[in-house]
């Protein structure tokens, strides 16, 4: 299932699905990237993107490690999780070390942006990384910025599907069509390629489990992210993230003392493509941390 080749030369390889069969549930389907060999480390995307997210530091991570980017359920090319499992902290958590498993990977290095970097924490909290970068992970909000950021997320899925496809193209061709359809995200939606602006414009507006996870409202248990003890963990927040502001990411220092808390200067909520060579600085040192 893993093509391995030599570190520092980065093959590139097409999307997979892998089936996933948990104990006392049924199977589901994971959609996957996977590059480069050494340690693997799983990087996990935001509500409503896909593993694509994580395209503009793919290629760097893959240099030193063996780098899985995952379609969470539900988003990107990977299909909802069967009726009746629910989305909860509780249940993704414990199903994310499933697809660990049905790849081969125990207790992974594990990145994770905004959704993806509190399921991140989570998987640090219940044993199942060796390290955590999480990039403005979701869930250390109170009542009224919970508030925006679901607003903001609903306006912008309700601006996706509102876009005819036919339509869609020819605003991405624009440099003022790209940074309307990604400034919420971004600082620098002009780094963006019309391709990518389509694909993840498609993958919001398509993706099957994006209330489900709204309406879950993930957030870590009141004192349960100081659990997390004996591996390395960097908290890494956009000084100019609009979605989750960045406050936030005090409150989430307080509730992991031991966590390194990073600034990412010029960075919006997705911070990989606004400054790919500091985001792989972070996850690397962070990883380097748990080998030293």
């Amino acid at each position: 299932m893993r093509s391995v080749h030599t570190p520092h030369t980065p093959v590139r390889t097409s999307s997979r699905v892998v089936r996933v069969s948990p104990a006392g549930k049924p199977p589901f389907d994971v959609a996957y990237e996977r590059r480069g060999s050494g340690e693997p480390l799983v990087l996990l995307h935001g509500i409503g993107h896909h593993w694509q997210a994580w395209e503009p530091v793919l290629t760097a991570l893959s240099a030193s490690y063996d780098v899985i980017a995952l379609d969470l359920p539900g988003f990107g090319a990977s299909p909802p999780l069967p009726a009746g499992v629910p989305y909860g902290l509780e249940t993704m958590v414990p199903l994310l070390a499933d697809v660990c498993a049905a790849l081969d990977v125990e207790r992974p290095h594990v990145a994770g942006n905004s959704l993806g970097g509190l399921l991140a924490l989570e998987m640090g909290r219940y044993g199942y990384a060796r390290s955590v970068t999480a990039l403005s992970p979701g869930g250390f909000w109170n009542a009224p910025e919970r508030l925006w950021a679901v607003g903001l997320l609903r306006g912008m899925r309700a601006g996706a599907r509102g876009i005819p496809d036919g339509a869609l193209r020819r605003v991405a061709e624009t440099p003022a069509g790209r940074w309307m359809l990604t400034n919420t995200i971004y600082t620098r939606p002009g780094h963006r390629s019309p391709d990518a602006v389509v694909a993840e414009t498609r993958a919001l507006r398509d993706a099957t489990a994006f209330e489900q996870v709204l309406a879950s409202e993930q957030r870590p248990r009141p004192g349960a992210s100081r659990a997390i003890t004996g591996i390395p963990v960097t908290v890494a927040w956009g000084d100019r993230d609009l979605i989750l502001l960045r406050r936030q990411g005090v409150r989430a220092k307080r509730a992991i003392p031991a966590a390194r808390l990073v600034r990412l200067r010029g960075c919006g909520h997705v911070p990989m493509n606004d400054d790919p060579a500091t985001v792989t600085r972070v996850v690397v040192d962070t990883a380097r941390a748990a080998s030293a």
